[in-house]
């Protein structure tokens, strides 16, 4: 069965301090991993779209990097400003009638 868990599901850090996020996924037919920041009161904000193993992809102090089962999310000097919550999201590829929606039942946030 497919799953996608993330972790932390809690962080609290202090200002200038580096962090990462965790997401690890076993699916059948990948096709891409996205990265998603939540504001409290407004929908998910896509950071980044990953697509292949070592993919790294940087927008100022965040960057994301997918690896064969997973990917990491890592912020470098968080600010006040980073609080937000943060998900993962597989991707994958299917034939029309057989395609599932699976949940992320842990959605890690950064307070």
């Amino acid at each position: 069965e497919d799953q996608v868990e993330q972790s932390p599901q809690t962080l609290r850090i202090q200002e200038g301090d580096s962090l990462s996020l965790n997401c690890s996924y076993t699916v059948s037919n990948f096709r891409a991993l996205q990265w998603y920041r939540q504001d409290p009161g407004k929908g998910p904000e896509l950071l980044f779209l990953l697509y292949s193993v070592g993919d790294e992809k940087q927008e100022e102090r965040l960057r994301a990097t997918l690896l064969k089962k997973g990917s990491s999310l890592h912020i470098e000097a968080p600010k006040p400003k980073d609080s937000a919550t943060y998900l993962c999201a597989v991707e994958t590829q299917c034939s029309p009638g057989t395609c599932r929606l699976y949940p992320n039942p842990e959605a890690g946030s950064l307070e």
